[in-house]
């Protein structure tokens, strides 16, 4: 499966609505699972955003899928980075043309 980060911020909504904000991540999880993929971790941060998460997923439609729900609800704004372990790397790298 794919490896993607999800920054994120939440919006005044959001904020508004911040103390169900952790029944919202277990229905995040729930919808990433219903997708075939899993919510690895969810992480609080400070500074530039709200939250960090580690996701797996099937494929970059299933990702996108999965970012517009979320997002749909107008609580945060998100940014989702395709993530590429070390394998994928040094596969990746081992391809380069010269």
């Amino acid at each position: 499966m794919a490896a993607y980060i999800m920054v994120g911020n939440y919006t005044k909504q959001g904020m508004d609505k911040i103390r169900g904000a952790p029944a919202r991540i277990d229905t995040a999880r729930e919808v990433v699972a219903s997708l075939g993929g899993q919510l690895q971790c969810w992480y609080l941060t400070m500074g530039r955003y709200d939250f960090v998460a580690i996701i797996e997923a099937p494929n970059d439609e299933v990702m996108a899928r999965l970012a517009l729900a979320i997002g749909s609800h107008g609580n945060i704004t998100t940014e989702t980075l395709r993530a590429f372990n070390e394998q994928e790397f040094l596969q990746i790298v081992s391809g380069l043309p010269y």
